[in-house]
């Protein structure tokens, strides 16, 4: 079993199948990203998730947009 991490976010098999998470959790980061665009706020998913701290929030949002910019969600 091979466990990824990268700024907050793990994906390991025997968590939810190896969907990423974040780390501590079993909160998949697709929940956050499905939050804000119902339009929750950061604050707001907070509220949802009080064991989530703002700054684990962010780091999550920070990291997938990250990926986003560098193309990791484009098909070759």
């Amino acid at each position: 079993m091979k466990t990824k991490t990268t700024n907050g976010i793990i994906s390991n098999p025997n968590i939810l199948g190896g969907t990423p998470v974040i780390s501590g959790t079993r909160i998949p980061v697709s929940r956050i990203l499905y939050l804000l665009s119902l339009g929750y706020t950061v604050s707001g998913i907070q509220k949802e998730y009080p064991q989530l701290s703002l700054k684990q929030i962010k780091e999550v949002i920070a990291a997938i947009a990250k990926k986003a910019e560098e193309g990791a969600f484009l098909n070759p």
